[in-house]
C-alpha cells in the first residue's frame, strides 16, 4: 500500500489553491507535477555546477557531464536497453518521432506502406504523413472499436511483406486503453516491418523494458514521469541508430568537419546537435529515480483502484458516458454527459479548483469515430485520492446542473 499522504507531501505545487479551493490536479496525463526531489536537482544544478558539457576540462564541465552521463544510465537501467548508447534524449516524444521519422526518409521508397493505429496522438500520426509525402510510401490505419480497442483482426489483415513500418502507441493518450504491443511487435516482425512505441501515455504507469518487448523503437517524455518539460526519451536499436541519419548538424554531433567533407560522431551525440537540455536530462534522472522509490507495480495498483472507483462514482452521474471502456485501461476517464460541451463542464470545473483536460486531447480520428466534439478527460496519478475523486463528482454534478 501506498502512503499517499507522506506522498503527497512531495509535491510542493498540491498546496496551493485555485479560485480560493484547494486545487485538484486530475490532468496528468498532459503533465505529471514534479516532486520537489527533481526541483531540488534543477536548482542544485543551476546553483552549483553549470556548464556546458564534453566540450570543457574544467570542474564544472566534467561535474556537469558526469551528472548528465549518469542520468542516461539511469534512464537506460530503467528501460533495460542494451547499452547507454540506445538512450538518445531529444527535446520529448514529439521531437523524438520526427528524429525517426526524418531518418526513414532516405531508406523508405515509393509505394512501402507504413502502418499506424486509430488511436494515435497527433505526434504518431501527422510526421508518418509527412513521410509518405517525402517518399511516396502509402499510409494505413488499423480501425478501433466501439470499445477503443484496435481491431486486431484488421491488423493482422494489413501484415505483408510490403509493410516497412508500423506506429502504434503503448496506451492511448484520449482513452487510456493499453495496446497490445508485445503481439503487435511480434507480428510485425514475422513480415520483416519495423516498429516504433509512443510510450509517452505508458510510461508513467508501466515500467517497459524494451529487449523483452523487442521494440525496436520506443519514445517518451520526461515531463509525464514527474520530470521537467522540454525533455524525451528516445530509446533506438544499436543497428537502427547507426543505419539513420542524423536529424540536425552542428556541434556535438560531428567527429571531423572540413569545407570538403564532414564525418559524425558516434551513438548517441549523432543525433545530440548542439548544447542539450543539460539540466533537464539531469532532471529526467532524478524523477525516474523517485519513482523507482515508489515502484511501479505499487503505483499501478493504486492507480487501479482510483480507476474503478472513478469510474464507478461517474457513472452513477445521468446520462454521463465514458469513451474507453477496454477492460485493460490506465487510469484514465474520458466521458461526456448529455449533449453539454465538454468545454463549459472544464469551465465550471476549473471554477471549482478541479483541473481536468476537455477537447480533441490531439486525437481527432477518434473523436471523429464517435462523432463528438470532444470529451473531458479525468486522469489520475498515484498523488491523487479518492477523496478527491468525491469531490470531482460532486463537482461535476453542480456544472451539470447549472448547465442543463
Amino acid at each position: 500500500m501506498l502512503d499517499v499522504k507522506k506522498i503527497r507531501e512531495d509535491f510542493p505545487i498540491l498546496k496551493r489553491e485555485v479560485n480560493g479551493n484547494p486545487l485538484i490536479y486530475f490532468d496528468n496525463a498532459a503533465t505529471s507535477q514534479t516532486p520537489q526531489v527533481v526541483i531540488d536537482a534543477i536548482v542544485d544544478y543551476y546553483s552549483n555546477y553549470n556548464a556546458n558539457i564534453h566540450r570543457g576540462v574544467h570542474s564544472l564541465s566534467q561535474e556537469a557531464t558526469d551528472a548528465y552521463e549518469e542520468a542516461r544510465i539511469k534512464i537506460q537501467k530503467h528501460f533495460n536497453a542494451a547499452k547507454p548508447y540506445e538512450i538518445i534524449l531529444t527535446a520529448g516524444t514529439t521531437h523524438a518521432i520526427n528524429l525517426v521519422a526524418h531518418g526513414f526518409a532516405s531508406i523508405l521508397k515509393e509505394g512501402e506502406e507504413i502502418l499506424v493505429s486509430a488511436l494515435e496522438h497527433h505526434s504518431n500520426i501527422v510526421p508518418w504523413q509527412m513521410l509518405c509525402e517525402k517518399t511516396g510510401a502509402i499510409l494505413k490505419v488499423i480501425p478501433q472499436t466501439e470499445s477503443g480497442e484496435l481491431d486486431m483482426d484488421a491488423f493482422a489483415k494489413a501484415l505483408s511483406p510490403n509493410l516497412k513500418l508500423v506506429f502504434v502507441n503503448h496506451v492511448s493518450n484520449a482513452l487510456g486503453t493499453i495496446n497490445p504491443i508485445e503481439h503487435i511487435i511480434k507480428e510485425a516482425h514475422k513480415v520483416g516491418a519495423t516498429v516504433l512505441i509512443d510510450g509517452a501515455q505508458a510510461t508513467p504507469h508501466i515500467k517497459p523494458d524494451v529487449q523483452a518487448l523487442d521494440a525496436d523503437f520506443y519514445v517518451c517524455s520526461a515531463h509525464k514521469i514527474c520530470g521537467p518539460t522540454g525533455v524525451g526519451i528516445l530509446y533506438g536499436k544499436e543497428e537502427w541508430l547507426t543505419k539513420l541519419p542524423p536529424y540536425q548538424g552542428g556541434g556535438e554531433m560531428i567527429d571531423q568537419v572540413s569545407f570538403e567533407k564532414t564525418t559524425y560522431a558516434g551513438l548517441p551525440h549523432k543525433f545530440e546537435a548542439g548544447t542539450p537540455n543539460i539540466c533537464g536530462g539531469i532532471a529526467t534522472g532524478a524523477g525516474l529515480d523517485y519513482m523507482n522509490a515508489i515502484g511501479f507495480d505499487n503505483i499501478a495498483r493504486y492507480e487501479d483502484e482510483l480507476l474503478q472507483y472513478g469510474t464507478e462514482k461517474l457513472l452513477e452521474i445521468e446520462g454521463l458516458k465514458i469513451y474507453g471502456t477496454s477492460a485493460h485501461k490506465t487510469a484514465v476517464i474520458s466521458f461526456n454527459v448529455g449533449n453539454i460541451h465538454p468545454y463549459d463542464i472544464g469551465t465550471i470545473l476549473d471554477k471549482l479548483g478541479i483541473a481536468v483536460r476537455t477537447g480533441h486531447h490531439c486525437a481527432q480520428p477518434i473523436m471523429e469515430y464517435y462523432k463528438i466534439p470532444g470529451t473531458v478527460r479525468a486522469s489520475f496519478s498515484f498523488y491523487n485520492t479518492k477523496e478527491e475523486i468525491d469531490t470531482f463528482v460532486a463537482g461535476l454534478k453542480r456544472a451539470v446542473t447549472m448547465l442543463s
